[in-house]
């Protein structure tokens, strides 16, 4: 029975790391797009966002499948559980890239005038990071990374105010920007989310290792 639940945890924890893989594809892409205001690569944050969901699925009757017939306990019972609770972190963080590569999508080429710009740059640069180091800490099995991942988030927080105050008095001051202020406005929120959900999933590492987080 043990060599049946250590199999079917392999499978558990292969599973997981390729969805992880996935979501980094999908907000580095879409992060590379909005800085370099280019087009032609943000189709396949799509398609990273359809294998997601496939992944999520998948992880999630297996994991099921394990709670019932496998009656897992003590560190086995913490790892189901983290990655049952991690899915649904990486499919947010799937569905807010597709979301925001459809609002660059729409970003016409002022935004390379915007005043925010390099601000907004910096948030989906350090956002990224997090969700790339979020799912490192998993593979590697290390506190100190999630526990990095979590300490990066005021970072973020502080970003997203500086880009919200950025937004707003460009929103006051200069109508040429109108809309892409309120543009860059969403995705800005969209990457305060995603940030929040590499958090979830750090802590779920820390969970998953300790007991604890």
């Amino acid at each position: 029975m043990r060599k049946q639940l250590t199999k079917q945890l392999n499978i558990l924890n292969v599973d997981l790391i390729t969805m992880g893989a996935l979501c980094e594809d999908a907000i580095t892409t879409v992060t590379k797009c909005l800085v370099d205001n280019c087009r032609e690569e943000l189709v396949q944050v799509r398609q990273f966002y359809e294998e997601i969901n496939h992944l999520e699925k998948d992880i999630e009757s297996l994991a099921l499948k394990l709670f019932v017939r496998e009656q897992p306990v003590a560190k086995d019972l913490r790892i189901i559980s983290a990655a049952f609770k991690m899915i649904g972190d990486m499919k947010r963080i799937g569905t807010q890239a597709a979301d925001i590569a459809e609002i660059v999508q729409e970003i016409d080429s002022s935004i390379e005038e915007h005043p925010a710009r390099f601000t907004i740059g910096e948030m989906a640069e350090k956002t990224s990071a997090m969700v790339v180091r979020s799912v490192d800490s998993y593979v590697r099995q290390d506190e100190v990374l999630a526990n990095q991942v979590i300490e990066s988030d005021d970072l973020v927080d502080d970003l997203f105010i500086k880009v919200k105050n950025e937004l707003v008095h460009t929103l006051k001051t200069e109508s040429d920007h109108e809309e892409i202020s309120i543009q860059l406005l969403m995705i800005a929120k969209y990457l305060e989310r995603i940030g929040d959900h590499a958090v979830n999933i750090a802590q779920w590492v820390l969970f998953a290792l300790n007991g604890g987080y």
